[in-house]
């Protein structure tokens, strides 16, 4: 499908293009094109954000994706939530659950048990992804915010854009640091060889995650325990920075980090705390979740190697 970008949307990001021209959300047209499915005038989009100009031809290399369909509540899906007001949720992902719905999971997503217990959040910020601020990946586990009203939504996603929501990660991390904090300041985009993995790359976007060592555990196959702070929040950030460093996080299959036999089928990666000010009162609000257990058993396992 090759479509000219009329002078109406001259200027025009091209997932809002991708988005207008096949009546699906501004999520699902920016995964297309994350995806390389979208080139203009012959090359291959990199970017969801890329401009068009009046005259672009812009090309749909594969089949036009099709907008999810509504959602259904699904109480059965199973997380804790540490905090609920008006505004805001705050909820304790286990590993495993998917946030919200995409490719090859349409159903069971966190969003979905949300909508059981918060219906009003259907009609917070995209149709596909109602009240969701922000992510974790499927296996990594702990403390996600969920806005209850657009307000609120706004809010949150402002704080995220300044930098002034605290998040603080677990983790465990293949090898021996030489220092014991440091800053990974490295820009992360998709990769080049492989579509649905992200990498360091000269034209990705800035980021930021600065580590401190907690403890290292010495052996052939040195782990060491780290606390990680987001500056940004790029997709697989803290998994593409360590791996990056050369020490991916232990249980990473995808992006090198080999498990030592510490009993992990999963990243050994924990969102353990929360801090941002609260949408309407500004109160400055923090939340804690403690290590599930898998996780503290592998921590035991290492220590009594």
């Amino acid at each position: 499908m090759i479509e000219v970008v009329p002078s109406a949307l001259d200027g025009e990001r091209v997932d809002r293009f991708v988005s207008l021209l096949l009546g699906c959300s501004r999520s699902v047209a920016a995964d297309y094109v994350d995806r390389g499915a979208v080139s203009v005038n012959g090359h291959r989009v990199e970017r969801s954000s890329h401009r068009l100009a009046e005259g672009d031809r812009v090309d749909l290399a594969a089949a036009p994706v099709e907008a999810p369909s509504s959602l259904e509540p699904d109480p059965s899906v199973v997380f804790d939530i540490v905090h609920a007001d008006d505004d805001v949720v705050v909820v304790d992902k286990p590993a495993g659950l998917v946030v919200h719905p995409g490719a090859g999971h349409r159903t069971g997503t966190m969003v979905h048990g949300l909508l059981a217990r918060f219906p009003e959040i259907a009609g917070v910020g995209e149709p596909d992804r109602p009240g969701i601020v922000h992510r974790l990946d499927r296996g990594t586990s702990g403390l996600v915010m969920v806005a209850r009203s657009e307000t609120a939504r706004e809010s949150l996603v402002g704080q995220l854009s300044a930098r002034t929501v605290q998040r603080r990660y677990w983790a465990l991390a293949a090898g021996h640091f030489d220092t014991d904090e440091g800053t990974i300041d490295a820009p992360i985009g998709r990769s080049r060889r492989r579509r649905t993995y992200m990498a360091v790359t000269a034209d990705g976007r800035a980021s930021r995650t600065s580590y401190a060592v907690i403890e290292r555990y010495p052996g052939p196959d040195e782990v060491t325990e780290l606390h990680c702070r987001l500056e940004t929040g790029r997709t697989h950030q803290i998994r593409v920075h360590l791996a990056a460093i050369g020490h991916p996080v232990v249980g990473d299959a995808r992006y090198g980090g080999g498990a030592p036999d510490i009993g992990l089928d999963r990243p050994a990666l924990h969102a353990a705390e929360l801090g941002f000010q609260h949408p309407r009162s500004g109160r400055a609000l923090r939340f804690d979740s403690p290590l599930p257990d898998d996780l503290e058993r592998a921590r035991a396992a290492l220590r009594s190697r």
